[in-house]
């Protein structure tokens, strides 16, 4: 894939920027009225489905995400559809089997993905293998992504030698995922420096504006020979999402990296979803005071925003909005204790809990079964060095995982369809069901109400009409 000249964008309005300023409690029904819109802008990719779209679909909008996926790419045509994809994990909290995965990646594509943005929050390579071979035999461009944090294992060789893995595994890009607004402009224009001399990939920056430095250290990225950037449309940009699309393109107006996107689609699109993020606010799930504010303590706290929705979300859940500023003081020191993993999901949620619990309950009186698993060495290798006080209280003598954690998990995908035959529709659905297992049963349930429910208006419909 070769880039030449102007910057390159993907736009997430459909997926990461209402997953970080707003639950991902976007509707399909929101999205679809400009979708033909969006097709025609010019971006080079709009990010639309996995990360956390995938759960919040099934578990709060009942919504069939694979049927969200087929809409979508009925409606826009023209565009690359891109999805956010955690390598084992899927888009779920735990590893699955090899053939879980491959078939999850076959579906995807089928359904209308053409990029997927593989990601593990570790780093550990091993855990992408099976997603990047799957990717690449189905047909997908495979973008692998680098975790970007700040730890003292986390530096810019590490992320370089990392890069090169990369390129020998076969990726067709390489994307800095900054889920955290960690990366500095200067940092960033020294890390895509560096990776440019050292790899012939094309260079995707993906970051935030949690602490305000999103846009700056986009536009030091693209000095520095950045190929593609992640941005938002404004009325779902900024603060814990992305810096805003439209300021980028007056930014870039006029000089070589000018992305010459259509303005004026893209305002026709912004009067569109600045009514969503209204709707958004008026249901209680888009809080400007701590989404939009720039809060530079992200920077000693590290806090990306997914993370943080969800985190208030758990707060409010306890009736403990007050314990805030606790838990992101705690949170550093669980990361420390856990070995430094990045803060992306499933890890940011992990540590996130983990924190919770300690300032609701004490610290490590309780451990959430993710936490064991995690000092187990389920989710693959840590970076750095774990508390093993902390670690022996969680998991006891219980011996550490060395191995590629699925290398220990036998093949899942007929178990799995056994498991749902009464609710099986089609070969998506097994997959629906092996990433959200109580999740998914109450969601086909409501599928088949649903379908009843109109069967039965359609019985009666023809009956008023029959002759007597």
């Amino acid at each position: 894939m070769e880039i030449m000249g102007k910057v390159l964008i993907t736009d997430t309005i459909l997926r990461d920027a209402h997953q970080s300023q707003a639950a991902t409690r976007m509707r399909l029904d929101e999205m679809l009225p400009v979708a033909d819109k969006l097709d025609k802008v010019g971006y080079y990719s709009l990010e639309c489905w996995g990360g956390a779209t995938f759960d919040s679909c099934m578990r709060f909008l009942n919504e069939d995400p694979w049927e969200r996926l087929r809409q979508l790419r009925k409606a826009m045509p023209n565009t690359k559809l891109q999805m956010l994809f955690r390598g084992q994990n899927i888009l779920g909290y735990k590893h699955y089997a090899d053939d879980v995965v491959d078939a999850f990646v076959k579906k995807s594509i089928e359904n209308g993905i053409d990029i997927i943005r593989i990601f593990d929050a570790l780093n550990d390579m091993r855990n992408l293998e099976q997603a990047v071979k799957s990717t690449k035999k189905y047909g997908g461009i495979c973008e692998i992504a680098i975790s970007y944090t700040i730890s003292p294992v986390h530096t810019e060789e590490y992320f370089v030698k990392l890069a090169k893995k990369i390129e020998q595994m076969g990726a067709d890009s390489i994307c800095i995922k900054d889920m955290a607004n960690l990366l500095l402009p200067y940092d960033a224009y020294s890390l895509v420096k560096k990776l440019k001399a050292n790899t012939k990939l094309p260079i995707h920056l993906h970051t935030h504006n949690t602490a305000g430095t999103g846009a700056m250290t986009i536009l030091k990225a693209i000095e520095a020979g950045c190929d593609i950037v992640d941005t938002a449309l404004s009325p779902l940009a900024e603060g814990t999402a992305q810096p805003a699309t439209e300021s980028l393109c007056a930014a870039l107006k006029g000089t070589e990296y000018d992305p010459g996107l259509d303005t004026e689609l893209m305002s026709e699109c912004a009067v569109h979803f600045r009514k969503v993020a209204d709707r958004l606010q008026k249901d209680g799930w888009l809080d400007p005071g701590k989404v939009l504010r720039v809060d530079a303590n992200t920077l000693k706290y590290q806090v990306p925003g997914g993370m943080l929705s969800n985190m208030i979300g758990q707060l409010k859940q306890f009736n403990a909005m007050d314990k805030y500023y606790d838990v992101l003081a705690e949170i550093p020191r669980v990361r420390e204790d856990f070995g430094y993993p990045p803060l992306v999901t499933p890890t940011s949620q992990i540590v996130g809990t983990q924190a919770v619990m300690n300032v609701l309950f004490g610290r490590y009186k309780t451990f959430p079964n993710e936490s064991k698993g995690l000092l187990r060495g389920e989710y693959g290798r840590l970076p750095g060095k774990v508390n093993e006080e902390v670690r022996k209280m969680a998991i006891g003598n219980d011996k550490v995982i060395t191995c590629r954690p699925a290398d220990l998990l036998k093949p899942e995908m007929d178990k799995y369809r056994e498991e749902i035959r009464d609710y099986y529709e089609q070969e998506e659905d097994v997959l629906s069901y092996a990433l959200f297992p109580k999740v998914a049963p109450k969601f086909f349930e409501y599928r088949q109400a649903q379908k009843l429910k109109i069967d039965s208006t359609m019985l009666n419909s023809e009956n008023k009409t029959m002759p007597v």
